[in-house]
């Protein structure tokens, strides 16, 4: 019982660490923001920004970027946490690894990226899906 204390203790830490890293980065001035910036901004690069706010894809981190890759690669069927944590090269044995996964997935809900279709499979917006469907295809 001691080692799965431990691991929800760590698990709890690390869910919370990076809700206050992404706390402390969206208050930064409203400048920076607003609009693009010749350069980078200043900070923990872990904020997500909100789907309407954002360019695109690559307005995220890397590691958002992978998990969004892998959420429209697994299409319709979604992505689950477990899955996520291998993507973002983390042990998916470990509890505490694929729970931090999830609470990226349900950050990236949070902010208008993913849909949680099922409880624990995350896709892409329909909009989007629709999109990707009708340009291969050629047709509607």
């Amino acid at each position: 019982m001691g080692v799965a204390d431990a691991e929800e203790a760590l698990r709890l830490r690390t869910i919370g660490l990076e809700q206050y890293l992404e706390a402390l980065a969206e208050e930064q001035p409203a400048e920076t923001v607003v609009g693009p910036s010749p350069r980078k901004p200043v900070g923990p690069r872990r904020a997500v920004p909100h789907r309407q706010n954002a360019a695109g894809v690559e307005d995220l981190s890397v590691d958002y970027q992978a998990v969004m890759a892998a959420a429209a690669e697994a299409g319709g069927d979604g992505l689950g946490a477990r899955r996520a944590a291998v993507v973002l090269g983390w042990d998916s044995a470990s509890a505490s690894r694929v729970e931090g996964a999830r609470a990226r997935l349900k950050r990236l809900v949070e902010r208008g990226w993913l849909v949680e279709t099922k409880p624990g499979r995350f896709t892409l917006p329909a909009e989007q899906r629709t999109d990707e469907a009708v340009r291969p295809g050629g047709g509607s």
